[in-house]
């Protein structure tokens, strides 16, 4: 992957899974993932790792942290911190970035 130029969306493809994430780059705690999800599956609640930011590649999403509920569209950027608790559902066949830092 290194020294390649790539289309970020073209890089994971889901197949038969509801949804699937593979980790592009890693170091110590920090890593660089990509995730697909299929329209209307759910990521049920769980903890951020680290300090996160989430880039939307492609479709929509919906992030659920308590009480509050974001859509995040292709091309939006939505940024939480470590021990927030979430859950993500898909509004629309989705791709995203995942940074963790």
């Amino acid at each position: 992957m290194f020294y390649n130029v790539l289309e970020a969306k073209d890089m994971i493809e889901l197949g038969e899974q509801k949804y699937k994430k593979e980790i592009l780059l890693q170091k110590d705690d920090s890593c660089f993932d990509i995730v697909a999800i299929k329209k209307e599956e759910i990521m049920d609640t769980h903890t951020a790792e680290a300090e996160t930011a989430l880039y939307m590649l492609e479709g929509e999403i919906e992030i659920h942290f308590d009480a509050e509920k974001f859509i995040v569209k292709k091309g939006e950027l939505i940024m939480f911190k470590k021990d927030d608790q979430h859950k993500v559902l898909a509004k629309k066949d989705s791709k995203f970035f995942l940074i963790k830092l």
